[in-house]
């Protein structure tokens, strides 16, 4: 049976690449833009996937959003960790159902959001974000789309110490990771991953030479992920001009067991 829209359901309205958006389905309501008027009641009912006019005319696509349109939509007014450098994360650092995973800082929950997915009802997110009004927008981003039910956010200083132990995973997007290094060793479990988000080089050097001391940690590499559209026409298909190319650098690393 498909899955139908309903009163409260979250929507991906979709014209086109550039003009897109975000809504939840309200009773009594409509949806506005400059190609003209949805009525809200004329989706409740409907499964997702379909095509509707507006008032206008204009054909639009009405689709279940997926993490991609909900992490774009968080990340309007700020940076985030692009979706082509989550999924690497959630692979390389082995986060799965029932995974219990630190993250920070929060940012706009973008990335917090993937996780939160990923872990599911049987695992948990902890956030940690210093920033009063991120911390803040946050919230509000992961309330709209419901992700705060395996979601715990801290407003506060991660390098003042992480609260959560026996975790699966850390995930860093932080200016100076390697102050963290030996924390993030003391709450992960043997042999889990902690993965470090930098945008620029020297960062990642000293990251590298910080988890590289006292041997803590294993199986220490830095991915970058670039990512090119394929232009499909007929006798003329050709990659794009444009392309998502350096985001951001991510480190990787195993932590070891300490003998007593």
């Amino acid at each position: 049976m498909p899955e139908l829209i309903q009163d409260g359901s979250i929507v991906f309205i979709f014209m086109d690449a550039k003009r897109n958006w975000i809504r939840r389905v309200k009773q009594g309501e409509s949806f506005h833009s400059n190609k003209g008027i949805i009525e809200f009641d004329h989706l409740i009912g409907k499964p997702f996937g379909i095509r509707v006019e507006s008032h206008s005319g204009t054909v639009f696509q009405i689709h279940r959003p997926s993490q991609t349109d909900i992490q774009i939509a968080m990340g309007r007014n700020t940076q985030i960790v692009y979706p082509k450098d989550a999924g690497t994360i959630l692979v390389e650092a082995e986060i799965v159902a029932g995974s219990r995973v630190v993250e920070s800082g929060t940012g706009s929950g973008a990335l917090t959001s993937i996780l939160a997915r990923a872990v599911g009802s049987s695992g948990h997110v902890y956030t940690y974000e210093v920033r009063e009004d991120m911390h803040a927008g946050a919230e509000k981003n992961l309330r709209r789309y419901g992700l705060l039910d395996n979601v715990t956010m801290h407003r506060r200083n991660i390098l003042d110490g992480i609260q959560e132990e026996d975790l699966d995973a850390v995930v860093l997007d932080l200016a100076t990771p390697w102050e963290l290094v030996d924390e993030v060793h003391r709450v992960l479990k043997p042999s889990h991953f902690v993965a470090s988000y930098s945008p620029t080089i020297e960062q990642v050097m000293k990251t590298c030479a910080a988890l590289g001391r006292d041997g803590k940690w294993g199986m220490i590499k830095t991915l970058e992920v670039l990512q090119r559209e394929i232009m499909v026409r007929e006798n003329k298909t050709r990659p794009t001009t444009w392309m998502v190319a350096h985001t951001g650098y991510m480190t990787f690393a195993r932590s070891m067991a300490i003998e007593a």
